[in-house]
């Protein structure tokens, strides 16, 4: 996700007022990102079907924990997102700018709590060579974080933008596309989350 890709001008706005949140740039990069975990998703549950105990007892390991805190900070980033991009659409700058840097702070701590978790399972000696249930669970958990670090630097770019003023009630695209992806990737890691710390 680039800055280009944020800023570019909205597409057509549809009947009734309606349009597509962001645009057309973000939304293929949001599709791209879609087909890339449904392939990965795939993997899992091959995996899963092929290695059923491997999978059942190596999520008793990981540490459920992190994994919720993970969680609470993508919803949590993903609101304070969404009232951003409320409040810019009523012209409330400041409240705009407040948000944002919340949601900013806030997803800054999905890479700690990240980092911690890793730390976590290699002090119990849980790494990509543990078994399949693990390589397929680091595997998906950090292309996930890959894709949280893009947003976390397309949150930075917006909101510096949105300092200056780069955006109004009548052009906040590049706003509604960073808010676009985030919900995403957001999406995604809600499904993650049951796929290896709940159901497995």
């Amino acid at each position: 996700m680039t800055a280009a890709t944020l800023d570019t001008p909205p597409p057509a706005i549809a009947e009734e007022g309606r349009h597509i949140p962001g645009n057309k740039g973000i939304w293929v990069g949001i599709t791209c990102e879609f087909v890339e975990f449904l392939v990965l998703f795939a993997v899992y549950f091959i995996s899963r079907a092929h290695f059923p105990e491997a999978f059942h007892e190596g999520a008793k390991h990981l540490n459920t924990v992190a994994g919720t805190v993970i969680t609470l900070l993508m919803i949590s980033s993903s609101f304070c997102i969404a009232r951003s991009v409320n409040s810019i659409r009523q012209s409330h700058h400041q409240a705009a700018v407040a948000w944002l840097v919340g949601g900013l702070i806030v997803a800054l701590g999905y890479p700690v709590a990240k980092v911690l978790e890793i730390q976590w399972n290699l002090a119990h000696g849980i790494d990509g060579g543990s078994g399949i249930f693990y390589t397929v669970y680091y595997y998906l958990t950090f292309n996930h974080l890959v894709h949280a670090s893009w947003g976390i630097l397309g949150i930075l770019w917006v909101l510096a933008r949105l300092i200056f003023h780069g955006y109004s009630a009548e052009d906040h695209t590049g706003l509604e596309a960073l808010a676009s992806y985030w919900h995403a990737t957001d999406i995604i890691w809600l499904v993650i989350f049951p796929l290896f710390y709940v159901l497995a």
